[in-house]
């Protein structure tokens, strides 16, 4: 068990002091990554416990997106250097880019954002003033030639999974996306127990690192204070995109280092630069405004957060194994076998563990961040029921396993922080 774990039926924000933990140690400890030489600093692997979370992280945030109105689509992770060339990325980003490779004849780039892309799928088809404003979503690869001594477990990567979403709108619906999209945000960050450090919005600097139009800047600073309207913030010079500001909702991991999980961002730059337009009600083009935002950031950061503010014992919908099956011995494993399945056909990750694996305390300990794990001894197979044990310690009285698993799948379906509820 780390040092100073904390298991509990609830949030750890409700505590006053909450430990926070070192995602490259316990992350590999309790194995939900790993990195090798051969792959590459800034490279990490998944393994199965990890990547049965970031399953379920991808598919809560897609079931989000769906719902506010979102279409995903899947785009390639590198294209032209010509491509970033007309983004602006080149010219501004390149130092941050892989270096070009040679195909064909052609100079190949790995892409540093999905955005180009995501221009280009508007671009492909014309557009009315009554299809916008058009909400395009993808979790989606991209890279970035970070330093090697700023890279750091999950936090800093050089492969990167973003949840990254795209709206193309008109310019007075702009106001109305760019909050709704924090306010999605802020429903995944509760969903997820995440509490923010701070807001902040990211200003231009000085120098040649920004794209010179101060009209753009002007305009687009001006909405994002009054998206922020209200809600507590600070604004930080140099740290905007090269092609516009935008809002960064910040955390804190075990160092206290600060860094983005969340962002959105007003583009006037681009829709420019890719001669993006709508047909308006006057039967004239106009330049849509591109609203940038992600609910939770890349799956690598957003992880490496997780595991620091949880400890692995994350909450049941997320947990990468709900439930721990434990026969007390050979005679109950048929039956707790019967339990695992219903529990798949439920949409529950469950896990056998059986008396091979030690005596029946020893299995308890191995499963101690499992949240739940439920107990089949003689008296529970005669009866058809088990003893559920919480990860905070509580032993309930004895259940049906019908009303178990009914149970455990309505605080799941719930996205419940609460291991139980009376």
């Amino acid at each position: 068990m780390p040092r100073g774990f904390r298991v509990a039926g609830h949030s750890p924000h409700a505590d006053e002091e909450t430990t926070m933990y070192d995602h490259r140690k316990l992350g590999r400890e309790l194995g939900l990554f790993d990195t090798d030489p051969l792959i590459g600093a800034g490279l990490p692997y998944w393994l199965p416990d990890g990547a049965a979370v970031r399953h379920v992280l991808e598919e809560y945030v897609r079931d989000l997106e769906r719902r506010a109105g979102y279409r995903h689509v899947h785009s390639p992770i590198m294209g032209k250097r010509a491509l970033f060339e007309q983004s602006g990325h080149w010219s501004h980003y390149n130092h941050d880019m892989f270096p070009p490779m040679e195909v064909g004849g052609e100079q190949m780039v790995l892409r540093p954002s999905l955005c180009p892309h995501h221009a280009l799928i508007y671009r492909s088809r014309a557009h009315s003033y009554r299809e916008l404003p058009l909400r395009m979503a993808e979790i989606g690869g991209m890279y970035r030639a970070e330093l090697s001594g700023v890279l750091g477990g999950l936090s800093r990567v050089r492969s990167i999974q973003l949840n990254d979403a795209h709206v193309f709108c008109t310019p007075d619906q702009v106001l109305n996306e760019a909050r709704s999209a924090l306010e999605l945000i802020q429903r995944a960050h509760r969903d997820l127990g995440v509490k923010p450090v701070r807001y902040r919005l990211s200003l231009r600097g000085d120098g040649g690192k920004y794209v010179d139009n101060p009209e753009l800047w002007q305009r687009s600073e001006a909405l994002l204070r009054e998206v922020l309207s209200g809600v507590d913030h600070e604004e930080a010079v140099g740290e905007a995109a090269f092609y516009g500001p935008k809002i960064d909702i910040q955390i804190a991991d075990s160092a206290e280092r600060e860094s983005s999980i969340s962002t959105v961002q007003i583009d006037l730059h681009q829709p420019e630069r890719f001669d993006l337009s709508y047909i308006g009600p006057d039967g004239a083009r106009h330049r849509p405004v591109m609203v940038h935002r992600s609910l939770i950031g890349s799956m690598e950061r957003c992880m490496a957060h997780l595991i620091e503010v949880y400890g692995g014992a994350f909450p049941a919908w997320f947990a990468p194994v709900q439930l721990a099956v434990l026969p007390v011995s050979d005679d109950e494993l048929p039956a707790a076998a019967v339990v695992a399945e219903r529990c798949l056909d439920l949409g529950l990750r469950a896990e056998v563990v059986g008396s091979e694996r030690g005596s029946l305390g020893a299995r308890i300990r191995e499963s101690r961040l499992v949240p739940y794990q439920a107990v089949i001894g003689p008296k529970e197979l005669a009866n058809e029921e088990v003893a559920l044990r919480l990860r905070d310690g509580r032993r309930l009285d004895p259940l049906s396993v019908d009303e178990a698993l009914g149970r455990i799948g309505e605080l799941v379906n719930r996205r419940s922080l609460d291991l139980w509820a009376d």
